[in-house]
C-alpha cells in the first residue's frame, strides 16, 4: 500500500475505492452491451437506439442504481472529512456502503432478486449511519 493511501481516513479510502467501482460498473455495462449488439453498433452513432437486454440490461440498471447513490456517499464522505466528524461509526458506514455496492453488481448480474435487494438495503444503512453521525 502506498504511503498516500495509508494516510487516508477510512471515509476517503472508501471514496477512492468507490470511484474505482464506478469505473468497474461503467466497464461492465459497456462490455456487456457491446457483447449484445456488437462492436460495429457501439462505435457508431447509435441512431437505431438499441436497448440493453438480459445481462446487458441488468448491468445498465446496476450502473444506474450505483450512480443514484454514489453522489450521496461522496457528499457525506467529503463533508465528514472537511468537518472533522470522522469516527468509528462513519468509517463503518463507509465500509458498509462500499462492500455492499461491490456485492450488488454480481448479485444484479446474476439476477438474484431478494438477496440483491437486501444488499442494497445494507448500502443504504451505511449512508444512514454516515448521515446520522454527521448531523448528530
Amino acid at each position: 500500500m502506498s504511503l498516500a493511501v495509508a494516510r487516508l481516513s477510512p471515509e476517503m479510502f472508501y471514496l477512492v475505492l468507490s470511484i474505482v467501482l464506478l469505473l468497474v460498473h461503467l466497464s461492465v455495462q459497456s462490455f456487456t452491451f457491446k457483447a449484445q449488439v456488437g462492436n460495429r453498433y457501439t462505435v457508431g452513432a447509435r441512431d437505431e437506439g438499441l436497448q440493453p437486454v438480459h445481462v446487458a440490461g441488468r448491468a445498465a440498471r446496476a450502473y444506474a442504481n450505483f450512480r443514484e447513490t454514489f453522489p450521496a456517499f461522496a457528499a457525506l464522505a467529503l463533508a465528514i472529512e472537511v468537518l472533522g466528524a470522522a469516527d468509528w461509526w462513519t468509517g463503518l458506514g463507509a465500509m458498509l456502503y462500499f462492500w455492499s455496492r461491490v456485492a450488488y453488481l454480481p448479485a444484479y448480474l446474476a439476477g438474484v432478486v431478494w438477496i440483491r435487494s437486501f444488499i442494497w438495503n445494507f448500502s443504504a444503512i451505511g449512508l444512514v449511519i454516515m448521515l446520522w453521525r454527521l448531523v448528530v
